[in-house]
């Protein structure tokens, strides 16, 4: 008991007044930056719906499943619709998550089952590094490169296998279309999947791993059974991620996706999206309402992520819950 009270005010003299301040400091800085999160999305939203109030007003709701898009003339009147371009959208970028997902399993399973470490971070740095290249370029590359290559190739063999699916119907001459939009945001949203795919594998814990090896699991058998399991929540996670990457993207879809509307039914014909919409549009001369529709088209666009969002936060809470029963 004595020893007790002869070092009771030694542990409360090691605390000193810096590292309460810095507690407190710790906690104000954190909440204030959390606040300020909140406080710019809040600004954004009320931003575009200001923005966007003359075409609200006009059209509505309506205005989502409006497929016209005419600009004001000498003997009709302007009229504003988002349903081709929110097709657009959509199919491109669900498409390129189609084509983005599974590669970007396959890259991380790659590079943190299989692959030598004399190889892991070479390859691993690489494929980082692909997240870094600026739209516009990889636009250019779609279009000098890609697209001519996926035209006379791997179009006309997709046609060939698969015409009988309205979706892959007869190209047209023109390389730009849905389908280069689709490639060319997979490529976009693969680094991001990838790198977060490859840090939720190397998290699983070696235990596991080695105690379905002891069991006489093969590895394949390691990573169905232990590997996804553990982190699917997290590669949901991601591949959102990937999808909110792809659906905002505005310079390179408008290089590759042709600004044709309607809508085709062949992924290979060219098409449009919200955002490239925006892009091609919103800096030339328009009217007063022509522009709020514009910023009507990025309230949508804004709308849907935020949606895609949620809706991916409760599979991941529910993946979650089901690994902790």
């Amino acid at each position: 008991m004595e020893a007790a009270a002869v070092s009771s005010p030694g542990l409360r003299r090691t605390r000193r007044l810096a590292d309460r301040i810095g507690d407190k400091a710790f906690y104000l800085v954190t909440t204030l930056a959390a606040i300020f999160a909140v406080l710019l999305v809040v600004g954004i939203a009320w931003q575009l719906v200001a923005k966007a109030w003359p075409a609200i007003r006009q059209y509505g709701i309506g205005f989502v499943w409006e497929s016209t898009w005419r600009v004001a003339t000498p003997t009709l009147s302007e009229l504003y619709g988002a349903r081709e371009f929110l097709i657009g959208t959509i199919v491109a970028s669900f498409g390129a998550v189609l084509i983005a997902a599974p590669v970007s399993i396959a890259i991380g399973l790659f590079l943190s089952e299989l692959a030598p470490p004399s190889i892991r971070g070479p390859i691993g740095s690489l494929v980082d590094m692909l997240a870094a290249v600026p739209s516009v370029v990889i636009g250019l590359w779609g279009i000098l490169v890609l697209g001519p290559f996926a035209h006379s190739t791997f179009v006309p063999w997709l046609n060939d296998v698969l015409g009988f699916i309205p979706f892959f119907g007869k190209p047209p001459p023109t390389a730009q279309s849905v389908f280069l939009a689709m490639l060319v945001l997979a490529i976009m949203a693969t680094p991001i999947i990838s790198s977060i795919c490859r840090e939720l594998f190397i998290s699983v814990p070696s235990d596991l791993e080695e105690a379905a090896f002891g069991l006489g699991a093969t590895r394949f058998e390691m990573v169905r059974g232990v590997v996804l399991p553990s982190v699917r929540g997290g590669v949901v996670a991601g591949i959102v991620l990937g999808l909110g990457r792809a659906l905002g993207e505005a310079i390179a879809v408008t290089q590759v996706i042709g600004g044709s509307w309607p809508i085709k039914l062949s992924l290979f014909q060219p098409g449009t999206s919200l955002a490239s919409q925006i892009a091609n549009t919103y800096s030339s001369n328009v009217s007063p309402l022509n522009r709020a529709s514009l910023i009507y088209l990025g309230l949508i666009l804004l709308v849907i992520t935020f949606t895609t969002n949620f809706i991916a936060q409760q599979i991941v809470h529910r993946f979650e819950r089901q690994r902790l029963r």
